[in-house]
């Protein structure tokens, strides 16, 4: 069997539709196949295609209603981030602002010879965006980490 991804990310929202719209327009995506609740209300499946490979979207759904996960919004935040390697990274998340996306971390030159951010989308998830500028050895990637933690130490 022919695998075209391993992972799929599978985010749960609140207004589905306007989510795929959200992802397609920050992240470049294209549509995959989306299916509704019976009634019509609900996005039970979404997808998008990002250069090849899958994100899932779906709405929230009450157990009641076969759901099992809940979305950020319900928790009241999230635990996992989803980092995406992009291009350019302070288009990517320039985009995602002036669609409602809060930044947590704005795009810096990091250590490890990227170009990399935060940010909450508007239904509560986080991305990291990662655009690798150069290539490091372990070695000098290694000698930049600890010269950037160096500086971070509290003198105690």
């Amino acid at each position: 069997m022919d695998r075209k991804d391993q992972f799929v990310p599978h985010l749960i929202v609140r207004d589905g539709l306007a989510a795929l719209e959200f992802y397609k327009a920050v992240f470049g995506g294209v549509d995959g196949h989306n299916m509704m609740s019976p009634d019509g209300s609900k996005l039970m499946h979404g997808e998008i295609v990002l250069d090849g490979h899958k994100l899932f979207v779906s709405d929230w759904f009450a157990p009641t209603d076969g759901g099992t996960l809940d979305s950020p919004d319900r928790l009241g935040g999230t635990c996992v981030r989803i980092t995406l390697e992009v291009d350019d990274a302070d288009a990517v998340i320039a985009r995602a602002v002036e669609r409602g996306s809060t930044v947590l971390l704005p795009a810096s030159d990091m250590f490890w010879g990227a170009r990399y951010g935060k940010i909450r989308d508007p239904y509560g998830h986080e991305w990291g965006i990662n655009q690798q500028q150069h290539e490091l050895t372990p070695e000098q990637e290694q000698a930049q980490a600890d010269e950037f933690f160096a500086g971070q130490r509290d003198p105690q």
